[in-house]
């Protein structure tokens, strides 16, 4: 063998060597709310294929579904989140203020706010939609019996009031008064409020309990999809509220762990055309036009409005409706 054949072998063998030893096996955990398990079932296995050909390293991901305010508290008090998926940015706000996780500047360091997917809040029926069940008036009617998640838990339920309050102040002569006033009726219509929006789905689907599911559009068709085509129907109210669930790697967590990077490719790779063709798969709205374009017939045409238009924000609406005293404790007194 010459020294030229021998020194390309040996070079070989080192460089083969050096990346056998280089790649890795790692593992974070993704804490989220209630409806994004089948999403991010399928999201992780395509993001471990993904960064297993970008880098050789094995990447496994954990997941921890519930409720999303109580999910947040969770990583606040010692959860160990490499990444946080929840339902609404008060939620990741506080594992800045409460938690000193993230920084307060999270919101802008991925596009759309950080939030790399969407949805709206719909209505799910019993087949025939025995009840009439069209728009939010409905819901407030005697003898309808709603079934929604404690806002006081939930981030979904939190959207889900938002949405009633925000159609409510648009009907003629509609005011703060006027809504809380209604919202008080269709709470009095709620007989079980589960502490996330999937315990709501299987209050409705599996132990049939009421006549309209107030729920996120990703799971109001997933539960059609799941429970049989021809039990439930989804409705589309006359208006709604845009949800945009945020996403954020728990720094100081994944710099403890030393997962920092894999954790930022994780939530990059939501943004991909993959990653949004995965979100419309699973039936939430992907930011990219695009993909959104190729899926437009999954998704109802409806009237729109955002949180910050209507209730000046996350922050603000929390503390308006939310907090101990806010307006939910206010319509439910006895």
């Amino acid at each position: 063998m010459t020294n030229i054949r021998r020194f390309l072998l040996t070079g070989f063998l080192v460089a083969g060597l050096t990346s056998i030893v280089a790649a890795k096996d790692i593992s974070i955990l993704n804490v989220s709310y209630d409806p994004t398990r089948e999403f991010y079932v399928d999201f992780n296995e395509a993001f471990s294929k993904h960064w297993k050909e970008k880098t050789g390293d094995t990447v496994s991901v954990k997941q921890s579904h519930g409720g999303s305010g109580k999910q947040g508290r969770a990583i606040i008090d010692g959860l160990e989140a490499d990444v946080a998926t929840l339902a609404l940015a008060y939620d990741v706000d506080a594992l800045h203020e409460k938690g000193g996780l993230i920084p307060a500047d999270w919101q802008k360091r991925l596009p759309n706010n950080s939030s790399p997917y969407t949805s709206t809040v719909v209505f799910l029926v019993r087949k025939g939609n025995p009840k009439g069940i069209k728009d939010w008036a409905d819901l407030a009617r005697d003898g309808v019996s709603v079934i929604t998640a404690n806002p006081k838990t939930s981030g979904g339920a939190r959207w889900n009031y938002l949405a009633a309050y925000g159609w409510a102040l648009r009907q003629p002569g509609g005011s703060d008064a006027t809504a809380r006033q209604y919202l008080a009726k269709l709470f009095k219509n709620v007989p079980v409020r589960d502490t996330g929006a999937r315990g709501s789905t299987l209050t409705f689907a599996q132990r049939g309990i009421g006549d309209v599911l107030i729920a996120w559009e990703n799971e109001a068709i997933l539960a059609v999809k799941e429970f049989g085509e021809g039990k439930f129907e989804l409705v589309s109210p006359s208006v709604s509220i845009l949800a945009e669930p945020p996403v954020t790697v728990v720094d100081k967590v994944a710099k403890r762990r030393g997962t920092e990077v894999v954790a930022k490719g994780y939530l990059d790779y939501l943004y991909s055309d993959e990653g949004q063709e995965i979100a419309a798969k699973n039936h939430f709205r992907p930011r990219s036009t695009a993909v959104l374009a190729k899926h437009a017939s999954d998704f109802t045409k409806l009237q729109l409005f955002t949180i910050g238009e209507v209730f000046g924000g996350w922050t603000k609406a929390q503390k308006e409706h939310f907090a101990d005293g806010g307006s939910y404790d206010e319509i439910n007194k006895p």
